[in-house]
């Protein structure tokens, strides 16, 4: 199979912000939501389980790509090492999180706009989408700057609240130590569905081709930094609020406690985490569509605005389709899909080592990385997710959770 995607070259730094832009969706604000009842040790706790066992699956990838001469996507590595089947599983598994995800930006970023500056939600939602769909159009180098430049806006954004925060009288961090253990679970649901940079490893591969061993220091830093930044808006929206008084979104209780400028930086954060986030897993999926077909996006510029609008266009008209069955069905596969990219890897890191095109051995997995307990903690770590979030979404788990 030949390369369809030409390699453009990433700063090491721009391979980190795409990990973190990725990550750092809008899903942070909600975090602190999400542990009201089980309080912030429970959810410290998943974040490190569940950020250490994201960070190993995504280094299987990155040694499997390391392994292999061509620049492929995870569904090209599905296919190369896993067969057919695995490639259109994983293909699939990449479409249904990516376009779940960006219905979800294009909808979120409509309100956000409307809170901001009163606009109409519709055309707020245009105008990100033009920010959005353009740096797509320009690749994986465009993606790479526009993530370095607004990850780095919307990390002082953050570093701004949380300090305005803990400077405020009102901050207690006794807070941190309040809840119960028991309500821990329906908080390791939600923390395994916030990192979600699986896919953009290859994207990364492709372009540190000039410098390959900086793929594995590029992922490790990047989900060190994302664990970072999830670790501390919860602390403090939790040490400012307490659990009794926290709001699903923090940008409301930012508002309240700090005054009308801390709603304002919130917001803005929350627009530019939809924003790198839209870049992440938008351009994983241009490529991927490209790599699963064969399509020379970077040679043919009807092809490459093609692809682009597949894209792009549909989850802007689902967001404000009023199909609500269509988006709970995504859903339900979405569910399915997180397994798939938690499991696929595991079997793509074997294969490649059996089968592996690229005999220089650049770099590799350590060996507990590869033992059978890792391999096992991941397998049921996911496929437990999966299980809880149907029943969630079905009505059978408790009521106080």
């Amino acid at each position: 199979m030949s390369d369809v995607l030409k390699v453009k070259r990433l700063q090491f730094s721009e391979g980190v912000s795409m990990i973190v832009g990725t990550n750092i969706g809008a899903g942070i604000l909600s975090l602190s939501f999400a542990a009201r009842k089980a309080g912030y040790l429970p959810l410290l706790f998943w974040l490190v389980l569940v950020g250490i066992l994201t960070t190993i699956t995504m280094l299987y990838v990155a040694e499997a790509t390391l392994r292999t001469k061509e620049h492929e996507q995870l569904s090209g590595l599905s296919k190369r090492y896993v067969g057919g089947v695995g490639s259109w599983i994983m293909f699939a598994s990449v479409a249904v999180n990516s376009i779940g995800a960006l219905i979800a930006y294009m909808s979120g970023s409509g309100d956000l706009m409307h809170s901001l500056f009163g606009i109409d939600k519709k055309l707020g939602s245009i105008l990100f989408f033009i920010p959005a769909a353009g740096v797509l159009w320009f690749g994986l180098k465009a993606i790479g700057r526009g993530e370095k430049f607004v990850t780095a806006a919307m990390i002082i954004l953050l570093l701004v609240l949380i300090v305005a925060t803990f400077l405020t009288p009102q901050t207690d961090f006794s807070h941190i130590f309040e809840g119960d253990w028991v309500y821990m679970v329906p908080v390791f649901n939600v923390v395994v569905f916030i990192y979600c940079a699986q896919y953009i490893v290859p994207e990364m591969a492709r372009g540190f081709a000039h410098n390959p061993k900086q793929l594995p220091k590029a992922v490790i830093a990047g989900m060190g930094t994302t664990f970072v930044l999830l670790a501390l808006v919860p602390l403090s929206v939790i040490s400012l609020s307490g659990l009794d008084n926290i709001t699903q979104v923090a940008t409301i209780g930012w508002g309240e406690a700090l005054g009308s400028w801390a709603f304002f930086v919130a917001n803005g954060f929350a627009l530019f985490a939809m924003l790198t986030s839209y870049w992440g897993l938008g351009g994983s999926f241009f490529t991927n569509i490209a790599d699963k077909f064969s399509l020379q996006v970077d040679n043919d510029m009807l092809v490459r605005a093609g692809v682009l609008v597949v894209v792009v266009v549909p989850p802007f008209f689902l967001a404000y389709s009023g199909f609500v069955s269509f988006v709970d069905a995504l859903y339900f596969v979405g569910v399915f899909s997180g397994v798939v990219l938690s499991i696929m890897p595991i079997m793509i890191l074997k294969g490649s080592r059996k089968k592996g095109t690229n005999k220089d051995d650049i770099w590799h997995c350590p060996n507990w990385m590869t033992s059978p307990f890792i391999y096992v903690s991941i397998i049921v770590l996911y496929c437990l997710s999966a299980v809880y979030a149907i029943a969630s979404k079905l009505g059978y788990l408790p009521a106080g959770w």
